[in-house]
């Protein structure tokens, strides 16, 4: 029995080898059982011990066995692979060979993400896993990372052709073959080795494609400063290869456990916060802060975003990555879509697109094109809408990265938002056509549509850029902005600082600002919309921070305090996440501003609509309490201040009647204390226990604190379950304390939001917290020493 080649192995190692082969045939002349081959293999996989690679067996064997399992001629394709890919080799025969083998995976892997992959999965063993099991995919890593290994000085190099085909291999491997990925990720030096082979444009497209599955399941991120030359590498990007570049950034500069989940608890963040400081920096910052200090890179980001499609790449490069496309979106569908799309509008248009036959090219690696050939316009408006939608994802996680101020000036700078403002209507919320691109089992209206996820990063991108950041005003043309010291001036107030400050040439241009064309489409909405909330998110970051009457004049005017009621009480909207939105922008408009209260009044001028409002706020107080909490503090207000407008609005309006009496007030302070728990607490509901302390906090300017203590006590009793609500007030403002108290940004919220001073929301905390029993302020005066249950560890169980 002839052996296999094996230049490289010793005597000892061919002493293996045999003893291998005999292992697999089940003993000297005896015939190999079936399925033993593939479960050794297999567990020589998992172990790294026994049957690894085809270079075990002898080419005869292989033979025989594959008459009987049909495994396309895999294993003996690997036996020569091995024999030609030795450093000492040329590399021409194991080229041929790769392209031998690639077709026989690449089918499989197109049947596989396409309706034939239940076909693909009833066959016995795919060639893919074949591949696999046999060595392969080890042998094309070691292939690839040829180049690192020198040899008298001199580095090993092989061509783009043939790393094209090792890249192409491996990713149909990975598609098919479970496993493979993970493995791929644990192998850390050639995760950052991948990188380098980006510098070609032969290979970027394949190499992307990898990297990006790798990194979608290894679970340490990568840092990008130890990827060789970063910075030259994607200085030295073209338009095209950044923004598919950044399809990998996205993955690199996300925190892996986002802490601005809603869903994290706050006791889970800020035990990994501590975790954090003492570890320093995470590698998601770290890898920001490498992009950041790449040379332009920012600039080239805002170009991308709000390039126009007529400015983007021409036909022929186009054509070329359509080709290979099927391997760089999620499936194979997208590319069957967008052909779907050119054919269609090739029969009303006459325009066409012609690929060539199999191998034909023109001499600078494009894919010959017929003069005729013009691209659909559907076409050229998806292609530049796929690379739009990673642009901005990446923009917006640097606008809520450590660099936020930097990124600010940056994205300012370079003119970002008049950008994408210019292409409003023509793309980001243009019209659909017949002919829209849909992934396959999708409609237009679902969220995985390229046109609806565009448009909902863009309203992340909105409500990152507007949050807390003078920079909002940039949202604003020059005659908007004249608008907000118009009506600054009529009030009779100073204008606002940031607007003064706003520097005109970096505005909106046109006869309307971003914020304003959002705020028509989002009128126009349907009830049923997912935009509704991403929308009310954005508007409403444009109103946090310190309340601005101008700010919200601007708003009132546009009609948006009645398309809120609109969709709250007339619509009677059942999403609790458009609710919340709503609720949340209502609040903010409303605050302080006694036209707002007007405009409610006259909109829900009878008692049926008011008790439907009411229905819908008590139905969800943490959807809700934000709206709470402004009503309270406007009323606050409203009651000391002498004017003939606010006295008429306080005696007119229904909600402020509602809110003012006592009972009231109990009822929403006794359910928003009675919801949250420490270990339940999250970004989302504790607000919650916020809006409970300016309910007393405003009890407590009226001399009123001891008042409103007894009657929870009282509520308590008359529930029969003494103690259970102000036991849960106390262990919450414990952790209120060490919560708030560490993070400047949360308390200068809280004191720009309420208008209270931080220190005023200290000492109310403190005074609840008091142990004297003595004092009438303190929290322990109304629980009953039986009943007592203050002292409760805050580990997260």
């Amino acid at each position: 029995m002839a052996a296999a080649p094996a230049p490289a192995e010793s005597g000892a190692g061919r002493g293996r080898q045999a003893a291998a082969t005999v292992a697999a045939w089940g003993g000297w002349g005896g015939r190999p059982r079936p399925g033993n081959i593939l479960l050794q293999l297999r567990q020589g996989q998992l172990t790294g011990r026994g049957l690894v690679r085809a270079v075990q067996f002898t080419e005869t064997f292989l033979t025989e066995r594959d008459k009987q399992s049909k495994w396309s001629g895999i294993p003996q394709l690997l036996l020569k692979l091995y024999a030609t890919s030795h450093l000492h080799s040329d590399f021409v025969e194991c080229q041929n060979i790769l392209k031998e083998i690639s077709p026989l995976l690449s089918m499989e892997a197109m049947a596989f993400v396409t309706e034939e992959r239940k076909l693909t999965q009833e066959t016995t063993y795919p060639n893919t896993y074949i591949f696999d099991l046999f060595g392969g995919v080890d042998l094309l890593v070691e292939i690839l990372m040829r180049p690192t290994i020198s040899i008298r000085g001199q580095k090993l190099k092989i061509s783009d052709e043939m790393s094209k085909d090792c890249l192409s291999i491996l990713y149909n491997t990975c598609v098919c073959t479970e496993g493979v990925t993970k493995r791929l990720a644990e192998k850390n030096d050639f995760v950052i080795f991948l990188f380098t082979l980006m510098t070609s444009k032969k290979t970027f497209l394949q190499t992307a494609t990898l990297i990006e599955d790798i990194l979608g399941v290894k679970k340490e991120m990568i840092r990008l400063d130890e990827v060789p030359n970063l910075s030259s590498l994607v200085s030295n990007f073209d338009q095209q290869q950044l923004a598919n570049f950044c399809r990998i950034l996205a993955v690199t500069i996300s925190e892996m456990d986002t802490g601005n989940d809603d869903k994290h608890t706050l006791l889970a963040k800020n035990a990994q916060q501590k975790k954090s400081l003492s570890l320093g920096p995470s590698a998601a910052e770290i890898n920001q802060a490498a992009l950041l200090s790449i040379p332009g890179f920012v600039e080239r980001l805002c170009k991308l975003a709000t390039r126009k499609v007529s400015e983007s790449t021409g036909t022929a490069s186009f054509l070329q990555e359509l080709e290979e496309w099927y391997t760089w979106l999620d499936n194979a569908l997208v590319l069957d879509a967008l052909m779907r799309v050119a054919n269609e509008e090739s029969e009303h248009n006459q325009a066409s697109i012609v690929f060539p036959p199999p191998g034909a090219s023109e001499e600078n690696g494009l894919p010959h094109t017929s003069t005729r050939t013009q691209l659909p316009q559907s076409m050229k408006i998806m292609h530049e809408i796929m690379y739009k939608l990673e642009v901005l994802y990446v923009l917006c996680v640097l606008l809520m990265g450590r660099q936020r101020n930097q990124v600010h000036r940056m994205i300012a700078e370079f003119k970002l938002i008049p950008g994408l403002n210019n292409l409003f209507d023509k793309l980001i919320w243009r019209k659909h056509s017949a002919s829209a691109l849909v992934l396959h089992g999708h409609n237009q209206n679902c969220d995985c549509s390229p046109d609806i996820t565009l448009k909902i990063q863009f309203l992340r991108l909105l409500q990152s850029f507007s949050d807390h950041h003078e920079n909002k005003y940039l949202l604003l043309n020059n005659q908007e902005l004249n608008e907000l010291s118009a009506i600054s001036l009529k009030a009779n107030i100073p204008e606002v600082e940031a607007v003064l400050n706003t520097d005109r040439s970096l505005v909106c241009d046109g006869k309307r600002g971003l914020l304003t064309r959002l705020l028509q489409v989002m009128k126009k909405e349907p009830a049923e919309s997912s935009f509704r909330f991403w929308q009310a998110r954005a508007v409403e970051s444009f109103l946090r921070g310190t309340t601005s009457y101008a700010d919200q004049m601007f708003l009132l005017k546009r009609g948006l305090l009645e398309h809120i009621l609109y969709c709250i009480v007339d619509s009677e909207c059942k999403s609790r996440d458009v609710l919340q939105s709503y609720f949340d922008l209502l609040g903010e408009l409303m605050k302080f501003n006694v036209d707002a209260f007007k405009r409610f009044n006259k909109y829900i001028n009878t008692d049926a609509k008011f008790q439907v409002f009411l229905k819908q706020i008590n139905s969800s107080l943490v959807d809700s309490n934000m709206l709470v909490r402004c009503v309270t503090l406007s009323l606050d207000r409203f009651e000391n201040q002498v004017d003939m407008k606010v006295a008429e609005v306080l005696s007119e309006c229904r909600l402020l009647a509602y809110i003012s009496q006592v009972p009231t007030q109990m009822s929403f302070l006794f359910r928003l204390i009675n919801i949250i728990h420490v270990q339940t607490l999250t970004q989302e509901n504790v607000s919650c226990l916020n809006t409970s302390l300016v309910i007393l906090m405003l009890a407590r300017r009226k001399e009123r604190l001891p008042l409103y203590l007894r009657l929870l006590q009282r509520m308590e009793h008359s529930k029969k379950y003494p103690g259970f609500l102000l036991n849960n007030f106390h262990n919450l403002l414990r952790f209120w304390q060490q919560h708030y108290l560490h993070k400047d940004k949360d308390s200068t919220c809280l004191e720009n939001s309420s208008c209270i001073s931080f220190s005023y929301w200290k000492e109310t905390v403190s005074i609840l917290l008091n142990p004297d029993r003595q004092s009438p302020s303190a929290l322990v005066s109304y629980i009953e020493e039986p009943y007592m249950d203050i002292d409760r560890d805050f580990t997260e169980e």
